[in-house]
């Protein structure tokens, strides 16, 4: 079970941090990735992060701006957004991959707006 929270309105330029806890996972460490969706949109990736947490990557369109981290000890995942834009606004989701196995949060919404 994943369940994220965090999420808000912010203005341009602000920042959020959005947390995914996870539970239920028998202490099987996962991939995890924070994906986005936009009313309209198709969801797509934001950030990844590996088990040991030493491998990130980032869509183009967060680079500098958004960090993913994990807490293993506390099996939580992490997505620290700064420099928020109003195309930034959507519902984020937190996934969490064993092999071929994909687990998914129910969201949290992200609005940026002035």
């Amino acid at each position: 079970q994943l369940v994220e929270s965090g999420g808000g309105l912010v203005q341009p330029g602000g920042s959020l941090r959005l947390s995914c806890a996870a539970s239920a996972f028998a202490f099987r460490i996962p991939t995890f990735s924070w994906h986005r969706q936009a009313p309209g949109k198709e969801r797509e990736l934001v950030a990844v992060i590996s088990t040991a947490g030493d491998y990130t990557n980032y869509a183009d369109s967060v680079k500098g701006r958004f960090t993913i981290s994990r807490d293993n000890a506390k099996d939580m995942v992490y997505l620290s957004m700064n420099s928020l834009k109003v195309e930034d606004t959507a519902r984020y989701y937190c996934k969490a991959r064993f092999g071929v196995t994909d687990y998914w949060g129910q969201g949290t919404q992200v609005t940026v707006s002035s």
